[in-house]
C-alpha cells in the first residue's frame, strides 16, 4: 500500500515558515477599473526577516485628481516617465510568487490588481491573503480608537510610519503585522490556517479560550469539551481536530454553542487513523458518556422495534422496546422512535388486512367486534368470521412485504395516496404519504443494517490512507497506511475470532455504530478495496420508492 506524504495544508504551515508579501497601492481614485494604479510598493517577509522590497511609480494613463496629489504627493509630472502597468506586472508577479498577500484593507488593493490583470488579459491571483485591519479588529480593537494604519502604527510603536506612499505604507504594515502575530500567538495562532481563520472570530466573547486549542493536532480524531469538574460536556469528531474545534469560536451564533463555550474549561482529544475510526469512536463515547450537549446518538435507549407476532395463531403488529431472543417472530428495527414505529404499523395495516385488535378469539363470543373488523379493513378474530385457513396468506404477504417484496405494501399505499389526492382529500393523502415514507425509510435502514451484519468479517483498505476490519458491521480494527492503529480497536484482526451472529434483531445499542459504518462506506465507496469478506454486500432486492416531497422516484441500497 502506498504511503502518501502529508502536505503543509494538512499539517498547517508554521507562521515562521510562511512567506508574506506586504502590498500597498496608490491610485487615482477609489473605483477599480475606472481609476488606475499610480504606485506599487511591496516588502517580502519571512520569519521576521525582510527578504526584499519592490517599489515603482506607474503611469496611470489618465489625470491624477488634485485631492489625490494632495493626499499622496504624487504628481502627473512624477509619473510621466514611469512605465505603464502592463510593463510593471510581470516583474511584480515574479516578486510576489506564491506568497501570502498582506495589506491594510487589502481587498482594496486586490481589486485594483485584479482589474489590471484583466485589462492585460492575465489570469487572476490565486494567492491567499491576510488583512491587517481585520486582524486588528479582532486583537486590539479595545485598545485603539480606530483601526486605521496610522493609528495602529503609533499605538504599536513601529519604526516606519505611513505616509500615503506605497513602500512606506507597506513597510509600516509589515511591522504592524508582526506585532499582531505576537498578540495572536498568545491565543494559540501559530500556523497559517489559524491566522486565516482568525478574522472570522468576530469579537467572540470566548475568544480568550482559543488557547485551549493550541495543542490540538491537525489530524482526524475525537474531541471532548470538559467543564471545570472534568465532566464531558460534548463529544465530536473531526477530520482536522484543530480546525474543527477552532470553528466553534468563528462567529457561531447558535445559543447552545455559546453556553457550551462558557462552561468549557478544557478540550481533550484522541487521535484516530481516519474518518471511520473517528466516527465510530464518537458514537461509542456518546453512548458511554451521554454528554449533556450532544443530541445525536444519545437517545438510543428510546429506539423501538416493530414486531410481527408469528408465535400466535393470528399474528399482529406491535411496538416493543426489547425483542425476545428465539421467539420466532419477525422484527423490524431498531427504529429511531416509537412514533416512527407506529407509522410503519399503520402503513402495513392500510395496505393489508392484518389483524389490528388485541382481543383473543373465543374469549367472549358476545362481545362486539372491533371497529376495523366492523369496517372490513382488518381480518380480526374478534369478528368471529376470521378465516383461520386463509389468514396465513395475509401474514405471508406482510412478511414478504417487509423483507423481499416491498411493493406488496408500498404499491397499495401509493395507489391510495393518488386516489385520495384525486378526490381532493389532501389531508388524508398527506397522512398516507407520511406512513408510506416512514415504511420506506425504515426498510432502507433495515437493509443497511442487515447487509453489514450478514457480510460477517470484512477487511477494507483505502489506498494511501489505511484500512479497517469490520465484523458484522462493527469496527474492530483500524490503522493508518504506515502502521497499525494502537487505539481502542487494535486486537480484533484475528481471523479465528467468532463473527457476529446475523440471526435475530440487532441490539439497540449497536444500531448507531452499524449505521455510522454504513454511511462511511457510502461516502468512501469509490476509494475502498475489499480484500476480504465472509459474506456478501450485494443485494438483488428491488429499488425502494421514496415518498418524501421532492424526492426521486426510488433508490437502491
Amino acid at each position: 500500500m502506498a504511503v502518501v506524504q502529508r502536505s503543509f495544508d494538512d499539517l498547517g504551515t508554521p507562521l515562521h515558515q510562511v512567506t508574506f508579501v506586504v502590498l500597498d497601492l496608490e491610485t487615482t481614485g477609489c473605483e477599480a477599473g475606472r481609476s488606475k494604479i499610480t504606485e506599487i510598493g511591496a516588502v517580502k517577509l519571512r520569519g521576521g526577516e525582510c527578504l526584499g522590497t519592490f517599489q515603482t511609480l506607474v503611469d496611470p494613463g489618465q489625470c491624477i485628481p488634485p485631492e489625490i496629489t494632495y493626499l499622496t504627493g504624487i504628481t502627473e509630472t512624477m509619473v510621466q516617465a514611469a512605465p505603464p502597468v502592463e510593463a510593471v506586472l510581470p516583474t511584480f508577479l515574479e516578486f510576489l510568487g506564491d506568497a501570502v498577500v498582506v495589506g491594510h484593507n487589502v481587498r482594496f488593493d486586490l481589486r485594483f490588481l485584479a482589474a489590471a490583470l484583466r485589462a492585460t488579459e492575465r489570469p487572476g491571483l490565486t494567492n491567499r491573503w491576510v488583512d491587517t485591519c481585520a486582524l486588528a479588529r479582532r486583537l486590539v480593537a479595545d485598545e485603539v480608537p480606530n483601526c486605521k494604519l496610522a493609528t495602529l502604527a503609533a499605538h504599536l510603536r513601529v519604526s516606519h510610519r505611513p505616509t500615503h506612499r506605497a513602500l512606506d505604507d507597506a513597510l509600516a504594515t509589515g511591522e504592524v503585522l508582526h506585532c499582531l502575530l505576537e498578540r495572536a500567538g498568545r491565543l494559540g495562532v501559530l500556523a497559517l490556517d489559524d491566522l486565516l481563520e482568525l478574522p472570522t472570530v468576530q469579537g467572540h466573547p470566548m475568544v480568550a479560550k482559543l488557547r485551549l486549542v493550541k495543542d490540538l493536532p491537525r489530524r482526524p480524531g475525537v474531541y471532548f469539551f470538559r467543564d471545570g469538574g472534568g465532566r464531558v460536556l460534548y463529544v465530536g469528531k473531526a477530520t482536522n481536530l484543530r480546525r474543527r474545534v477552532r470553528s466553534y469560536f468563528s462567529g457561531d451564533e447558535r445559543r447552545k454553542v455559546g453556553q457550551l463555550l462558557r462552561e468549557t474549561a478544557a478540550v481533550d482529544h484522541v487521535v484516530c487513523s481516519g474518518d471511520l475510526e473517528a466516527s465510530v469512536l464518537e458514537v461509542r463515547k456518546i453512548h458511554e458518556l451521554r454528554p449533556r450537549y450532544n443530541r445525536r446518538s444519545k437517545d438510543w435507549r428510546r429506539y423501538t422495534y416493530v414486531k410481527l407476532t408469528l408465535d400466535e395463531r393470528f399474528p399482529r403488529l406491535s411496538v416493543v422496546r426489547t425483542p425476545k431472543e428465539g421467539d420466532g417472530c419477525l422484527y423490524l428495527g431498531p427504529v429511531s422512535s416509537a412514533r416512527t414505529a407506529q407509522l410503519v404499523i399503520e402503513a402495513v395495516q392500510s395496505a393489508t388486512l392484518i389483524r389490528r385488535c388485541t382481543k383473543k378469539p373465543g374469549r367472549n363470543p358476545a362481545a362486539a367486534p372491533c371497529a376495523p373488523a366492523q369496517l372490513g379493513v382488518a381480518a380480526c378474530p374478534c369478528a368471529g368470521g376470521a378465516d383461520a385457513a386463509g389468514y396465513p396468506a395475509v401474514v405471508d404477504s406482510v412478511v414478504r412485504g417487509l423483507t423481499v417484496e416491498p411493493q406488496r405494501l408500498l404499491g397499495p399505499l401509493a395507489l391510495r395516496m393518488r386516489a385520495l389526492a384525486a378526490d381532493r382529500r389532501y389531508e388524508e393523502a398527506a397522512a398516507t404519504r407520511e406512513r408510506a415514507a416512514a415504511l420506506a425509510s425504515t426498510l432502507v435502514r433495515q437493509r443497511r443494517l442487515d447487509a453489514l451484519r450478514t457480510a460477517g468479517r470484512m477487511r477494507l483498505e483505502v489506498e494511501g490512507e489505511g484500512g479497517a476490519v469490520l465484523d458484522g458491521g462493527r469496527l474492530v480494527s483500524a490503522w493508518e497506511a504506515t502502521e497499525p492503529s494502537m487505539l481502542p480497536f487494535a486486537e480484533a484482526d484475528d481471523p479465528a475470532g467468532p463473527p457476529s451472529p446475523p440471526d435475530g434483531p440487532l441490539p439497540r445499542d449497536l444500531a448507531d455504530e452499524v449505521l455510522c459504518v454504513a454511511a462511511w462506506l457510502d461516502r468512501s465507496a469509490g476509494r475502498i478495496r475489499l480484500s476480504r469478506c465472509e459474506g456478501g454486500l450485494t443485494s438483488s432486492l428491488p429499488t425502494l420508492p421514496r415518498f418524501e416531497p421532492g424526492a426521486p422516484a426510488g433508490r437502491r441500497t
